[in-house]
């Protein structure tokens, strides 16, 4: 009984949160069994290039440290804004997603190359974030009971975290930087006047991802809470429909 609770539940995330955060707690499962070694997972450009080690391109997205506090802070994030996107203004735009996915590692990657970053994970959920809240701006966030805020400043609080625990805050700046970048282009940029679309998804992706109807009994997740636990949202009542409304509106615009 328990565990077929537990597959209904599973399957009822969204595809692509279901897909990293599972592969994000294997890989770390792994490594903390130790049947793989998190110097096999690393970013590094020479192993890529010139021992075509492939794999590194994405294993170093997955791999969070091992099992602790800062391994659960990460996943709960990763989890929540990951689903909340996909359920939101990506909701039966998986292809757009996945793009948007490809388009934040392969900036990543190109800038770990300058900085000399070997694990990208943090950075990439903290791409998540900005784009989240940048797009529900009215939404009004508690930061564990300290802190009240409207959304937009969530990554900039991320990032004053991190600095109070000693971090490095390049990794949160990368993740502001090319969260910026992608908002930029996809919501800003076309919206201008004479703007133009830069961002388009590929047809390949549109015809794996994007073939299959919208399934219309399908759940999804609450927003009382958008940051997780005690540190989720306030205004789940005229600020949220507000967001939502813009999100819908943001999505009709996309469609046109």
């Amino acid at each position: 009984m328990a565990y077929q609770t537990f597959q209904q539940e599973f399957l009822e995330i969204p595809p692509v949160t279901r897909a990293y955060t599972t592969a994000c707690v294997l890989t770390t499962i792994a490594v903390q069994l130790e049947i793989i070694s998190p110097f096999q997972l690393y970013f590094n450009p020479d192993l890529i290039l010139y021992q075509y080690q492939f794999w590194r391109l994405v294993t170093n997205f997955m791999f969070f440290g091992t099992i602790g506090f800062n391994f659960l802070f990460n996943m709960i994030f990763t989890y929540r804004y990951c689903r909340m996107l996909e359920e939101g203004s990506f909701r039966s735009r998986t292809a757009d997603f996945v793009f948007m996915f490809l388009f934040g590692g392969a900036v990543m990657t190109v800038v770990a190359m300058f900085v000399n970053m070997v694990f990208l994970g943090h950075a990439f959920t903290i791409m998540l974030v900005y784009v989240w809240s940048r797009r529900n701006p009215y939404i009004r966030m508690n930061f564990f009971g300290l802190l009240n805020f409207q959304a937009p400043y969530l990554p900039w609080v991320l990032f004053g975290f991190s600095l109070l625990l000693g971090n490095s805050v390049i990794v949160d700046l990368m993740g502001i930087a090319v969260g910026h970048i992608y908002f930029f282009l996809e919501d800003v940029l076309p919206a201008q006047h004479s703007g133009m679309r830069i961002l388009k998804t590929p047809k390949l992706l549109k015809w794996l991802f994007d073939s299959t109807p919208e399934d219309r009994t399908y759940r999804t997740l609450p927003d009382e809470n958008p940051g997780g636990f005690a540190w989720g949202g306030e205004g789940g009542g005229a600020a949220g429909g507000e967001a939502a409304e813009g999100g819908d509106d943001a999505n009709d615009r996309r469609e046109d």
